[in-house]
């Protein structure tokens, strides 16, 4: 099953994402080559400055997609003031499909 995951930053935290972005990015490349995540990349505010993230990856059910969630780098480090994890239904752009 898919799961989106939508993670909101704190206000004011883009130093943080900054300082926190390289084992995110090695995180999220891990998550990749082991064929959890499916996509992902920052949510834009309207400076287009980021203010969260969003995911989305495989996941045999919502107890391992927290699991995901919570091991980002960006998590861990208190980055974000909101963490939203749906099941999500891939119709259209599905490359797997």
């Amino acid at each position: 099953m898919f799961y989106a995951l939508m993670c909101k930053d704190k206000p004011g935290s883009l130093d943080l994402r900054t300082a926190t972005r390289p084992p995110h990015v090695e995180y999220l490349k891990s998550l990749e080559a082991s064929g959890v995540l499916k996509m992902a990349g920052p949510l834009l505010g309207d400076d287009e400055n980021p203010i969260g993230s969003l995911l989305v990856i495989a996941a045999d059910d919502m107890k391992k997609a927290e699991a995901v969630a919570a091991g980002d780098p960006y998590a861990i480090a208190g980055l974000f003031a909101s963490t939203e994890i749906r099941a999500f239904k891939w119709t259209f752009g599905n490359p797997e499909a």
